[in-house]
Formats: C-alpha cells, sequence, structure tokens
C-alpha cells in the first residue's frame, strides 16, 4: 500500500488484553476497530460529531469497502499510533487511508472508502460543502482527489 508523508490525524491506542487473541497477539479485526475511533476522532477534532451530523443533518458515514494489510503482530501493553489521511474524495465517497504504527514500525495498513448517506432515505448523497472543504484541506498530497 501508498507510504504517505504527514497524516491528518493522529491517534493514540494502548493495546488492553481485551484487544489480544489466545496467541496473545492484536486480534485482527481489532485492527480495524482502531481506525474506526481515529476516524470518529478525527472527524471530531475537524468539528463534526456523527451523532450531531445524523441527528440535525440526517447524515451518516457508511463504510463501503475496506483493503486491509497486516504487516507485524502488535502485543498486549503497546502504545500504537493510528495515521490517517485522506487519499480520495468524491461527490459522496471519501478513501482514508490509514497505517497503525508502533513507533517507526508499520503493522497494519488499509484503505477505508466510506459513503455519505442520507440517513432518512438511506442512499448517498453529496458531502456537505462544510465537511468536504475540512476534509479538502487535509487531502494527502500525494494521492489524487476526485472532487
Amino acid at each position: 500500500m501508498h507510504r504517505h508523508h504527514a497524516p491528518s490525524h493522529r491517534f493514540a491506542v494502548r493495546v488492553y488484553y481485551e484487544d489480544t487473541d489466545a496467541a496473545g497477539v492484536v486480534y485482527y479485526a481489532n485492527y480495524l476497530k482502531f481506525c474506526e475511533r481515529a476516524r470518529t476522532e478525527w472527524l471530531r477534532a475537524l468539528g463534526f460529531e456523527q451523532q450531531m451530523l445524523r441527528e440535525e443533518r440526517g447524515l451518516v458515514f457508511v463504510v463501503r469497502n475496506v483493503e486491509a494489510e497486516y504487516l507485524k503482530s502488535g502485543v498486549l501493553d503497546d502504545a500504537l499510533t493510528v495515521e490517517t489521511y485522506v487519499a480520495e474524495m468524491g461527490r459522496s465517497k471519501i478513501v482514508f487511508a490509514q497505517t497503525v504504527m508502533r513507533g517507526s514500525e508499520r503493522l497494519f495498513e488499509s484503505r477505508v472508502s466510506v459513503v455519505c448517506v442520507d440517513w432518512n432515505k438511506r442512499k448517498p448523497t453529496s458531502v456537505p460543502p462544510d465537511i468536504r472543504t475540512q476534509m479538502a484541506s487535509n487531502l494527502d498530497s500525494h494521492s489524487e482527489s476526485h472532487r
């Protein structure tokens, strides 16, 4: 997967016992949970809370596609960082590139496509201009923008 430079957002995660499997390593699905939390916190840092978007604007972001690559194992008590980048932006779709790091080691990489959905109609809708502007200002300079 594409190696990025300056991330749009960094989110710290500590590996707890509940995050590990029988072998004592981070259970594979938990990397996706770490990435979900990081996207949510990044959106919050931009001034957009998901609950408020649904209640006030009738909008939700729905995961459409995930590509994941598991590179190394995280273990109990690891201090990890999830780096999030905006890789692409379309009318209703945003593609995030996310990397889970342990110090300078890459453990996990993903590309997650989310779609902005009108909650009441259950259909894709355009990403609102204010959200688009905030996210576009964080667009990875090495990726394409589909505006």
